[in-house]
């Protein structure tokens, strides 16, 4: 095992991409990251401390237990300084040397000696030239879908159908053609066994050629299994699947995240509690009106409203526990509930933003918003709670991860989590909650929307360890209008599209979209958002045209979600000349997007929620 100095990663990377389990490519080797056992102990490290209740509390509701939240450290640039940081497993064991077998390289076939490291001298293959030959690590692997990952067995595969499987003469790796496709890549082994690779890949009748998982949690350590088999005791043992080591599948890390607004909620709490001897008594709102207006609990009560402090009261008297609220529901809740102002005006705060006054009457698609809300001060929390393989598990539309999904742990006892903040600012744009269902309400909508739901039914169909849900037309359209405003904001505001992130709120808690700046450096307080909000009829309407004719159109507008010749079953109208971003911008993944409910396209008409009304 070797150290990997934080120096060669960004804060930001250690969290989402880089975490415990994570396949990484050094100059000479491949390494898989280490579980948080094996990095030390995070405050002798150097690790700074992260403090989030939020995010905290919902993390032990996931793990059943409360971790603390560390930051790894900064750079350093004195040579003389110990490394300190992340730790790696080598990993893969089996590597393909750069030797090639000449008589068959004239026959137009690459052969190249496939080789255990127990084979190399001093990190090089010797070979029948008695010559040393540098090597590079085998790029296949196998894993499975609860996140365990283990070296391809060989021998095993070369001679699965010989005789003599016990034979270990050598082996290698045959390659006819350029292209790289697995089914020109033969596993030969000298005694003339031979198999293609893309075998590997082939189920049929549900018998699985690489087997079943044996559970082994390499990241952890050289020998660490689950036990007593792969799924636990109750679970069921997932088979294993080829693996490419740097294919976008590989590992996919479950991150939370929450913004650190004031908790409205926490301040009734308190309120209550030290007036509870005189509250306990009202009968009714009127009395705790009247209670919280005196001298004495007038400070105490300020901004809360006779309605809000009854039903605490109601709710304690009853003996209710209280009512568990999703990430974004605070958030939202707690943003369009303030006044004019919300959270401290200083250098150093987490939060603080204004209310931008709308003009009065409200003119063209500025009619469908309620409410901007400037951020000028913000602060982003995010952890990472464990990963997963081939399927990612993102937190859904309320920001909440699923109790049941099936994550690989980040270590045998998670005591503490790599997590990193934001600093930066925003804008957040409500949406009113009539206009919004008297859409929903229209027959077209409900037919776009059935064929969203169709795409989504086929994606499931092909993902039967996926566990996600469909998020519904309203979700869809303001997640699509979010990336639409964030293009459109990007070539104004001085941030460029990938330093500039989205919230999407949908629920009982309100409809909404926040952008926020993305950038784990200064680039995050520039004050550009900020002034976009004060400008955002002017943006809205540039993300509207942006929306209504595609450079790809009308191959873009007419795709249908369920159609399998594409496989783009989480689209509608969407495509990378239109909607798609940065993956780093979207909470989603850039999934889940159709313009269609935006405006109207060459193809579509009558689901949109902007309707335009130009002569």
């Amino acid at each position: 095992m070797s150290p990997l100095p934080h120096g060669s990663l960004r804060r930001s990377q250690v969290v989402t991409t880089f975490g415990p389990g994570a396949l990484m490519d050094l100059p000479t080797q491949g390494v898989l990251i280490a579980g948080l056992d094996h990095w030390g102990d995070p405050e002798k490290q150097g690790f700074t401390p992260v403090f989030e209740d939020r995010l905290t509390d919902k993390i032990a509701e996931l793990l059943g237990r409360k971790p603390k939240l560390f930051m790894p450290p900064e750079a350093s640039d004195d040579p003389q300084k110990a490394t300190q940081g992340m730790r790696a497993w080598q990993f893969p064991g089996w590597f393909v040397a750069q030797f090639e077998d000449p008589a068959l390289l004239a026959r137009g076939v690459r052969a190249r000696p496939l080789v255990s490291y127990r084979s190399l001298e001093k990190g090089k293959y010797r070979g029948a030239d008695r010559k040393s030959h540098k090597v590079l690590p085998i790029r296949f692997v196998v894993a499975c879908a609860n996140g365990h990952i283990s070296d391809l067995r060989w021998y095993d595969f070369a001679h699965r159908e010989a005789r003599d499987r016990a034979c270990r003469r050598p082996l290698w790796l045959d390659e006819y053609g350029t292209s790289g496709d697995l089914s020109d890549i033969w596993v030969r082994c000298e005694c003339g066994a031979r198999q293609p690779l893309v075998i590997a890949t082939q189920v049929q009748e549900g018998r699985y050629p690489l087997g079943f998982c044996d559970g082994e949690c390499t990241w952890l350590g050289p020998t660490d299994r689950e036990l007593p088999q792969c799924g636990g005791a109750a679970g069921a043992r997932k088979p294993n699947k080829l693996l490419v080591r740097s294919a976008s599948n590989a590992y996919f890390p479950q991150v939370l995240s929450v913004i650190a607004i004031p908790d409205g909620d926490a301040a009734l709490r308190r309120a209550v509690d030290e007036t509870w001897s005189d509250l306990v008594e009202a009968d009714d709102v009127t009395a705790v009106g009247y209670e919280i207006k005196k001298k004495k609990h007038a400070d105490r009560f300020k901004g809360l409203s006779p309605e809000a402090v009854w039903q605490e009261v109601e709710r304690r008297k009853d003996g209710r526990p209280e009512t568990r609220k999703s990430i974004k529901r605070v958030e939202i809740e707690t943003l369009l509930a303030s006044g004019d102002e919300l959270g401290e005006d200083v250098a150093d705060g987490d939060f603080y933003a204004r209310r931008l006054p709308l003009p009065s009457p409200a003119r063209g698609p500025m009619r469908v918003i309620d409410r901007v809300v400037l951020v000028h001060r913000l602060r982003e929390v995010m952890a990472q709670i464990g990963f997963t393989r081939f399927e990612p598990a993102v937190p859904d539309v309320d920001g909440e991860l699923a109790l049941g999904v099936a994550r690989a742990p980040l270590s045998r006892e998670p005591n503490w989590l790599p997590a990193v903040e934001n600093r930066g600012e925003g804008v957040l744009l409500s949406f009113r909650r009539e206009q919004l269902l008297e859409w929903l309400g229209r027959p077209a909508v409900q037919a776009r929307e059935a064929q969203l739901q169709r795409g989504f039914d086929a994606w499931t169909a092909a993902h039967p360890d996926a566990r996600a849900k469909f998020p519904g037309a309203v979700y869809v359209m303001l997640h699509s209008l979010s990336h639409l405003l964030i293009t459109a904001i990007a070539l104004e505001c001085g941030y460029s599209s990938s330093a500039i992130r989205e919230r999407v709120y949908v629920g009982e808690g309100g409809y909404g979209i926040l952008l926020y700046t993305g950038s784990f450096d200064a680039e995050g307080t520039l004050g550009g958002l900020v002034e976009a909000g004060r400008r955002i009829e002017h943006h809205l309407a540039n993300a509207l045209d942006l929306a209504r004719l595609c450079s790809n159109d009308p191959v873009c507008a007419q795709h249908r979600p369920e159609q399998r010749q594409e496989e783009r079953f989480l689209h509608g109208a969407a495509c990378h000349g239109c909607l798609l971003i940065g993956e780093t911008s979207c909470e989603r993944r850039n999934e889940y997007l159709d313009r269609a409910l935006v405006v109207a396209t060459v193809e579509e008409q009558g689901a949109e929620f902007f309707v335009d009304e130009s002569p």
